[in-house]
């Protein structure tokens, strides 16, 4: 999986939002709240992984486009002689 830069600053905001989410639901899993805190780590690694595996409708047109270059553009043989 290979990220550009918006992709790059994408992760980063996303893992701003989650490490809180998971250091909490750490914290209740070493205080004995089991379900709240597994909960809580399922949720952050849900946050990251999600949008990562998942197509959003604001990733349509540039899979589209990829689609178009790929049809148009072909991929140059190599000749291993």
């Amino acid at each position: 999986m290979r990220l550009g830069i918006l992709g790059t600053l994408q992760l980063a905001a996303t893992l701003i939002f989650a490490a809180p989410v998971a250091v909490f639901g750490l914290s209740r899993l070493a205080a004995g709240e089991t379900l709240l805190g597994a909960g809580a780590v399922v949720v952050a690694v849900g946050m990251v992984a999600l949008p990562q595996y998942l197509t959003t409708p604001s990733d349509l047109p540039g899979e589209a486009a990829e689609r178009v270059v790929g049809a148009v553009v072909k991929e140059p043989e190599d000749d291993e002689n």
